[in-house]
């Protein structure tokens, strides 16, 4: 018994040591280069893989989006010396050993919407945008309606808003409260629409939209072919897009001139308005 242990062991030693016929091939190629006019010290990716930092010896930033365009470029000081992301993408974290300190900086970026097809509520030449993704069965988009009427209220020729629909997968009938809203939109009817389905924004379904149709002024039978319109869908889909693009999360979330509006009080949207309209005021 003893020699047939040794024996297999033997065997297993054996068929260990004898190298496998197996070739291992790594296939590799530089998929991009970014060209930086001074040497970088340190690089960090967003979690998304959007956006690219890039720390220089000069104490400058240069923020790349994924497909290498420079973004842009913001000066942090030489004091810092590496950079690091989070999970949340709008914060940046600066270590620096000569001041023995980790610095936390906040990114606002400026987004650039497609507003083609949208539904817009004030002067279509209004230099100020609100841009709002909601969702139509969302109770907190349902509560906004009355602070944005404010805002329009204070604001009558400088500001407008413009809807773009952000469906949550939890939201079973949020997509095709969307599509009757824009076959409504095509009818030059989408905000009393807007209105009314907010107003029922926890009982939304088929016979809802119905009533609501009719109310309205609408045929039924009519409407309902027209709320199947695959460009209705396709309008959805992109501004869908244009939400996950921007880093949109959840509804409502809202931009002015491209700014997430992050305190959404009426003061708070307010100090963003007379912002934009102080800034333009001081251009030449």
């Amino acid at each position: 018994m003893k020699k047939m242990r040794v024996s297999i062991l033997t065997i297993i030693f054996i068929l260990i040591s004898i190298p496998p016929n197996v070739f291992a091939e790594v296939q590799w190629r530089i998929n991009q280069t970014l060209t930086l006019e001074r040497a970088p010290l340190d690089t960090a990716v967003s979690d998304s893989g959007k956006w690219i930092f890039v720390l220089t010896e000069t104490g400058k930033i240069h923020i790349y989006k994924a497909d290498g365009t420079l973004r842009d470029t913001i000066d942090v000081g030489t004091h810092v010396d590496s950079i690091r992301t989070g999970s949340n993408e709008d914060a940046l974290y600066l270590q620096s050993r000569e001041k023995k300190a980790v610095e936390v900086l906040f990114l606002d970026f400026i987004h650039d919407f497609d507003l083609t097809g949208s539904p817009v509520k004030g002067p279509p030449d209004a230099p100020v945008t609100i841009v709002e993704f909601s969702d139509f069965q969302c109770a907190y988009c349902s509560r906004l309606i009355g602070l944005l009427d404010q805002v329009l209220g204070k604001n009558p020729e400088t500001v407008k808003l413009v809807f773009k629909h952000f469906p949550l997968q939890s939201h079973s009938f949020a997509v095709k409260a969307a599509m009757a809203s824009m076959a409504a939109h095509d009818q030059e009817k989408f905000w009393p629409f807007h209105d009314q389905l907010f107003k029922n924004y926890n009982q939304l379904n088929d016979n809802k939209i119905e009533t609501i149709a009719k109310e309205l002024g609408f045929d039924p039978e009519t409407f309902d072919k027209e709320m199947k319109a695959p460009a209705l869908l396709d309008q959805i889909k992109r501004d869908y897009r244009q939400g996950v693009d921007a880093g949109v999360r959840g509804t409502p979330t809202m931009y002015i001139n491209g700014q997430l509006v992050r305190d959404r009080s009426l003061s708070g949207i307010q100090a963003m308005i007379d912002k934009v309209l102080n800034s333009k005021k001081e251009k030449p």
